[in-house]
């Protein structure tokens, strides 16, 4: 049998076959052959097979196909046969198993590949023939090399605390092969093998665990494949240090003038590098007690001295009564003006109650005033005392009161430059740091009968309850919306900002009952998916975490009430304060609104379409209608709401359904993309992408189109865009702002639904406990409100708390009759709530 040869047979059949085959070791010819016999049972196997290569420049690439034994071998690129001619052949022999081996090789063009580019992959594949079958190799893709010169996502500059978390995001630009990405700091290659306080992440994102001072410098992003090496735009890593305290020094002996003192010094640590320097004294004094006091007065003068004090203390004792009565007497007629019945029950009409005792029939015949649609009243809030008489500054920072000494308020309306209080509040240390920005800046003046402040168009306000301020007191108040940048609010892990940075003050004004800050928040209002906390800031600027959110104690300060979307904050302390969310799983989700604008006039054949992701908050709104406004662009379609999920998938735009015979688009790719932790903890709370299309003509001025906003993996949205460019041209105007034409400030009963005496009267009625329940628990059950129970029962009057946050609620929007009627049906389960006297609960 012809396999039972030995090697030595074997080998010479196949030399012989050789020979006589006529076939040379190298060569063009045909890649066919005949084999002896002995061989004719066998399949061909490769020993080598083609393999992925890709085409840098112009440089041709090679493939190789090996296999034995073979009596012919040909290659197949894309479906069809490479010519014959095109093979380069060569035939050895295996010296181990005497048998023939085949190998050709064929040469492939970039201008081979690039006629098919951009349909499918260029691909080549061999295949060997014996007398007994076929083989084919695996398919070679062969890809032209490139590295595109722009980078889809740059570092960015930061400036971070010490030991801070640092995160330098990079998506490298487009290339095949895919780019790999090294880091470098001020040129020099970082490893975080020899630096473990470094770390790459998958996406080629930079790391630094905790900033060090050694960490200031420039970060560079750098991109390299077969074919080029790319560098971003280096970023600025700023590594601050605010200063701290050392200890107090002890005290010094008591000096000559019978006081002593103590120090200490800003130096654990010292600022560096652009950080706060201390905030609060250095050097503190204190008088001396008589033993320690060197002083010593002995004999006459000794009696001259006493005899001195004793006068002085009895004219100041009689000054003290003349203020004391003078004072008395004023207040009496200012508390006279503020019980005129007219100003206070205003307004206020129960539907369907009819009184039932006669001696209580005033609280409910009282007619409202038709002829007017706000509250007058007319004179100073100021105590009447010398004018010329400034506050205190002590223990608290206060503001020094205008200089003419008073405000007068007509219809309830407060008549000052903004302009003029935020730079006279600048002024003072603690606010160098506030931004003077007046359009978002409210402030007023109140006393004892309270108020309501609010930023047009943003949702924020801060309603200021009667009796909060402290009879006697009158305080100027501030309410503004700070812009992200403006401040550093620390974000880890899955925290993300759900509320604008909100500051109200001056802080450390005394309060005698909460305050309610009213602002937007845009998180889905479940608190399953969520842990919220309250942040504020304190006085050196570092952020604390005062609240969280369903756990509040009724003994702290701060109280929360989150709706749907929008957190009513209960404080009894003003400051700078903001909400943040921290997912507690991949369900939790954030509301964004997306809005579309375009050019408002459009003269050359480009036309751009803005996509912004905003927070769906207020204020947020208002200031991308704001930018837009002075971009001269025009709203084309109504906002959408899209939830975005922690789920770290990235945000994808793509536009879709043009007519092809007029309008195309510009974008290389076939989606945009908005990196995830932008949106979820980065440092804006709007970002935009642009699609530039291109209109084949002037002529042309209908556009439909499609234009797909999703979360990859989640949910997404669609505006279906028909319109004329040309035809509205108008810029996005005050209509589209929707401008919120109530009064920022308003001070005294105006400020209110609820008329003071009515109010007085209710408080009165429900603030004692009932054994039927017709009390306050039972207003806070109708009014939805009974989760806060324990709250409302913390207050020495739960009913004026209860109604404190129906005003909030219903400022704009609230019909008092409403609330009488839900007062007249607590009254309908035993007696009308009204006439309802103490004795009888």
């Amino acid at each position: 049998m012809p396999l039972l040869l030995g090697p030595f047979v074997r080998a010479t059949l196949l030399a012989l076959w050789l020979v006589f085959a006529g076939f040379t070791c190298t060569g063009s010819e045909h890649a066919t052959a005949t084999l002896p016999a002995s061989f004719s049972d066998l399949l061909p196997h490769f020993l080598v097979e083609p393999e992925d290569e890709f085409i840098v420049k112009n440089k041709p690439v090679t493939l190789t196909c090996r296999s034995t034994p073979a009596t012919q071998i040909y290659f197949k690129c894309n479906g069809e046969w490479v010519h014959q001619d095109d093979h380069l052949i060569e035939r050895t022999v295996d010296p181990a198993t005497a048998l023939p081996i085949m190998q050709v090789t064929i040469d492939i063009t970039r201008q081979q590949v690039e006629k098919i580019f951009g349909l499918d992959e260029y691909w080549c594949q061999c295949v060997a023939w014996s007398t007994t079958g076929t083989q084919k190799s695996q398919k070679a893709y062969i890809r032209i090399a490139y590295l595109r010169k722009n980078f889809e996502e740059e570092p960015q500059g930061k400036e971070v605390a010490l030991d801070q978390e640092v995160l330098l995001r990079c998506h490298p630009p487009e290339g095949v092969p895919q780019a790999e990405v090294e880091w470098q700091r001020n040129e020099d290659v970082i490893n975080p093998a020899s630096d473990p306080n470094y770390f790459i992440t998958t996406d080629h994102n930079l790391v630094i665990k905790k900033a060090r001072l050694a960490d200031t410098g420039n970060y560079t992003c750098v991109a390299k494949n077969i074919v080029a090496r790319r560098k971003s735009t280096s970023a600025t890593v700023l590594v601050y240090v605010d200063g701290g305290w050392s200890e107090w020094s002890k005290w010094s002996a008591c000096g000559s003038d019978c006081s002593m003192w103590r120090s200490r010094e800003c130096t654990q640590p010292s600022p560096g590098t652009g950080g706060k320097d201390c905030q609060g004294l250095d050097l503190q004094s204190l008088n001396c007690t008589s033993e320690q006091c060197p002083q010593t007065v002995n004999g006459a003068e000794d009696v001259a001295l006493y005899v001195g004090m004793v006068a002085v203390a009895l004219c100041l004792t009689l000054l003290l009564i003349v203020v004391v009565l003078v004072y008395r007497r004023k207040k009496e007629g200012l508390d006279a003006d503020v019980a005129d019945s007219s100003i206070l029950t205003t307004g206020f009409q129960p539907m369907g109650i009819k009184p039932s005792k006669p001696e209580n029939s005033h609280l409910l015949t009282i007619q409202p005033d038709l002829t007017t649609t706000t509250t007058s009243y007319q004179g100073t809030l100021r105590s009447r005392h010398d004018a010329t008489g400034k506050f205190s500054m002590t223990n608290g920072p206060l503001l020094d009161p205008l200089p003419n000494g008073s405000h007068t308020l007509h219809n309830g309306k407060l008549n000052s430059d903004p302009a003029e209080f935020v730079s006279r509040l600048s002024t003072q240390s603690y606010f160098k740091t506030l931004p003077r920005d007046v359009a978002n800046t409210s402030y007023g003046t109140f006393n004892f009968l309270g108020g309501r402040l609010t930023i047009p168009n943003t949702g924020i306000s801060l309603l200021i309850p009667p009796e909060a301020i402290p009879r006697g007191k009158i305080y100027e108040i501030y309410l503004t919306v700070q812009r992200k940048e403006d401040l550093r609010l620390p974000l880890a892990g899955c925290q993300t900002l759900l509320s604008p940075v909100v500051s109200c003050g001056p802080p450390g004004v005394v309060l005698s009952r909460p305050v309610i800050l009213s602002m937007d928040h845009c998180s889905d209002a479940c608190l399953d998916n969520w842990a919220v906390r309250l942040k504020k800031q304190n006085y050196e600027g570092t952020w604390e975490d005062v609240l969280l959110m369903g756990e509040e104690l009724v003994s702290e300060p701060y109280y929360c009430q989150l709706e749907a979307e929008t957190c009513r904050l209960f404080t009894e302390q003003l400051g700078t304060l903001a909400l943040v969310g921290e997912s507690l799983h991949m369900g939790a989700a954030k509301r964004l609104r997306l809005v579309l604008f375009s050019d408002a006039y459009c003269s050359t054949l480009e036309y751009n379409i803005r996509v912004y992701c905003m927070d769906d908050t207020q204020d947020v709104f208002k200031e991308v209608m704001q930018m837009e406004r002075q971009l001269g662009g025009r709203l084309i379609d109504e906002p959408h709401v899209l939830l975005f999920k922690d789920s770290y998938h990235n945000l994808r735009l793509s536009i879709h359904d043009m007519p092809q015979a007029h309008w195309r688009s510009k974008l290389l790719a076939g989606y945009q993309e908005i990196p995830f932790y932008h949106i979820w903890n980065g440092s804006q709370r709007y970002l935009h992408c642009t699609f530039t299309l291109e209109r084949l003509s002037l002529s042309t001025c209908e556009l439909t189109c499609q234009l797909c906003v999703w979360q990859v993996e989640g949910e997404g949205q669609s505006f279906s865009l028909d319109f004329n460019i040309a035809k509205d041209t108008r810029a996005v105007d005050s209509e589209f702002l929707l401008m919120d034409s109530n009064a920022t400030a308003l001070a005294g009963p105006s400020a209110f639904q609820i008329p003071y005496l009515i109010r007085q009267k209710i408080c009165s009625s429900l603030d004692a406990p009932c054994p039927n329940g017709a009390d306050w628990r039972m207003l806070a059950q109708r009014l939805k409100l009974e989760r806060h129970m324990s709250f409302f029962a913390s207050k020495a009057s739960p009913t004026s708390v209860i109604l404190d946050l129906w005003e909030a609620q219903h400022f704009h929007s609230g019909n008092i009759n409403q609330l009488a009627t839900v007062m007249a049906d607590i009254g309908k389960q035993e007696a009308m709530i009204f006439l309802v006297s103490d004795g009888e609960c």
